[in-house]
């Protein structure tokens, strides 16, 4: 019998606490959430706390969260992830980035596609390292990028309903052109994005969709 293994997830925000819960709740793996939406917050107003403040920041939780006795750590922000530098970690516990199994999703379609976003923060560290993960794997992306403005700062102020309103709304005038392959980059688009794929029937991948099975190889491949 399978031990239940345990995973702490590092979010910058507690609206993704449901998405994990949710995703993970038929499988035996006890979730521990750790939340911090105050960093990206400095990062993003206070100039006097620079980048080298960010990734102190972000290894002290990191460092905090492997002493919790988790077999993995997930992180769910985007922000977090392009500020982490793991070349400055020592410790034996395996990062999972929600977006690496995205990445290998995306880099495997050969057709032209739209990435969305609605956290303009987030686009430049999350396409940087997309670029980064598909020239390593020798792909070719035919990619255009798009940010849902005046979107972001409603999940951010607890308006989720609205912003899901908002993010479906932009979804169904964007599934009109057939010619691309659709996809949201953040975790909390996904709602918006399940919604329209109901409504529509037409496919737009999120990064939870293949976050889950990556994870659960993560943690069983071992045993």
């Amino acid at each position: 019998m399978k031990l239940k293994k345990r995973l702490g997830c590092l979010h910058a925000h507690y609206s993704n606490i449901e998405y994990i819960e949710q995703a993970f709740s038929s499988f035996e793996i006890e979730l521990i959430h750790f939340v911090d939406p105050a960093l990206m917050s400095r990062v993003t107003t206070d100039k006097n706390f620079g980048a080298s403040d960010a990734q102190k920041k972000v290894k002290e939780q990191i460092e905090w969260i492997a002493q919790c006795k988790v077999d993995a750590i997930l992180i769910t922000c985007t922000n977090y992830i392009a500020i982490l530098q793991e070349d400055q970690l020592s410790i034996p516990v395996p990062i999972i980035k929600i977006d690496e199994p995205y990445f290998a999703y995306i880099c495997n379609i050969q057709q032209p596609q739209t990435i969305l976003f609605t956290n303009p923060a987030t686009v430049e560290g999350t396409v940087e390292r997309l670029n980064h993960y598909a020239n390593a794997y020798k792909k070719s992306l035919d990619l255009e990028i798009v940010v849902i403005e005046n979107t972001f700062d409603l999940i951010m102020q607890g308006l989720k309903e609205k912003y899901n309103h908002e993010v479906s709304k932009f979804l169904n005038q964007m599934i009109k052109d057939e010619n691309r392959v659709i996809s949201v980059a953040q975790l909390s688009m996904v709602d918006a994005a399940r919604k329209v794929e109901h409504e529509t029937s037409k496919t737009i991948k999120n990064p939870l969709d293949t976050l889950v099975l990556h994870i659960v190889n993560q943690l069983y491949t071992s045993e």
